[in-house]
């Protein structure tokens, strides 16, 4: 049974595009609504704003301020955080610490990104200055070269191979299908993922997810103002958060991300939970690779064995630990500031019994897992009905 301190009381998301046609108040405006009226409250009872992005990709500075107006919520304060593409569960771990303690009883957590709003080729210059810019980035680091290391580590200890990487992706195609809001929704197959063109070898067109336009947002209260509020509050179990080393060189191996297991033991500890009382998982799979990465790193398999799990389907909606049901980022796309409070959406109404064809049977604990950068930053949150 959870402690009882803190709730989700209302959960939202917009749809995540290619290219949003309107601009970031509108755009985060699309999730803030549908979170409000799950939550079933009016904008008089948000006493402070969180608004998570990585705002390099915005023309916009200091959007928290912009946002906080355009929502109707001055002159309660309005905060900005930014960790990379984990910006909205730190947002949520900051906003938890908030209501735990008494400082506000209600807070909106907002995320957003807007990526259309620069080149591909801008982005892919942003994301690159997500490392060190003096040892790392100027000589033309990119995310699929960073993920590529730790892809080609892991097949070098391990044995893993390509085609568990092409089953990873035939997964999350599987059910990215069902969602509404996701930037893919048509099946691939295995030998589709296999032929794609390689980005950086071993990872390939499929192995990798695309830049995406899009909001989240989460209403998070303290017990009591969730009892008056709420008829379905999903409690706050766990919240777990770690840094690695931002240059590749400092850290002492490339076989997994350290942050994420660190975080995860921290929010197993303060759940009081492990690995086999997680009945549904969403993680961070930027990469196929990154995903048997959180395998590893959360538990779900020992180190090197992660492939194996989705070679056995145990990570589908039927196996042991179903992992990533609405289709991850491979399928739904990553608005860099948005993501984790989508994949937070999924489990409240995975935990809620409300996630429909996706529905995991009897779900009570469910668990994010957000990585910001190539592993700089690991938050892992655990939720339980």
């Amino acid at each position: 049974m959870p402690d009882k301190d803190v709730a989700v009381i209302g959960v939202g998301q917009s749809a995540f595009v290619r290219g949003y046609p309107g601009g970031i108040r509108e755009l985060c405006f699309e999730a803030y609504r549908e979170a409000m009226q799950d939550a079933g409250i009016p904008s008089k009872e948000i006493k402070a704003l969180i608004v998570c992005c990585a705002p390099e990709y915005d023309k916009q500075r200091s959007p928290s301020s912009l946002i906080n107006e355009y929502l109707g919520l001055n002159p309660s304060p309005a905060f900005m955080v930014e960790s990379l593409c984990s910006s909205s569960t730190t947002g949520f771990a900051i906003a938890y610490s908030f209501i735990k303690s008494g400082v506000y009883d209600v807070v909106c957590v907002l995320g957003f990104q807007k990526m259309s709003e620069i080149t591909s080729q801008d982005v892919q210059e942003r994301m690159g200055r997500g490392a060190d810019v003096m040892w790392e980035s100027p000589y033309g680091t990119s995310m699929p070269a960073y993920y590529a290391m730790y892809a080609q580590a892991h097949f070098a200890n391990f044995g893993t191979k390509s085609e568990d990487l092409a089953l990873v992706r035939v997964k999350a195609s599987t059910y990215g299908q069902l969602n509404e809001k996701a930037v893919y929704r048509k099946k691939v197959t295995f030998e589709q993922v296999m032929e794609a063109g390689l980005v950086s070898s071993p990872l390939k067109v499929m192995d990798c997810c695309a830049n995406a336009d899009g909001s989240s947002c989460v209403i998070l209260a303290s017990a009591d103002r969730a009892k008056e509020l709420s008829k379905k509050p999903v409690w706050v179990m766990g919240v777990g958060s770690a840094n690695a080393p931002m240059n590749l060189a400092s850290r002492e191996h490339m076989r997994g991300l350290d942050c994420a297991r660190i975080a995860g033991e921290k929010a197993y500890a303060m759940a009081g939970v492990g690995p086999q009382d997680i009945d549904v998982a969403e993680v961070h799979d930027c990469f196929t690779i990154a995903e048997i990465l959180a395998y590893e790193a959360l538990g779900f398999a020992k180190p090197g064995e992660g492939p194996q799990l989705i070679r056995d389907k145990e990570t589908y909606l039927e196996g042991k630990i179903p992992v990533n049901v609405d289709g991850g980022l491979l399928s739904k796309g990553h608005p860099i500031g948005a993501t984790g409070g989508s994949q937070l959406r999924t489990i409240v109404l995975q935990l809620r019994g409300e996630a429909g064809a996706i529905q995991v049977p009897n779900a009570e604990i469910g668990l994010v897992h957000n990585i910001g950068g190539v592993g700089i930053y690991g938050n892992v949150l655990i939720l339980g009905r």
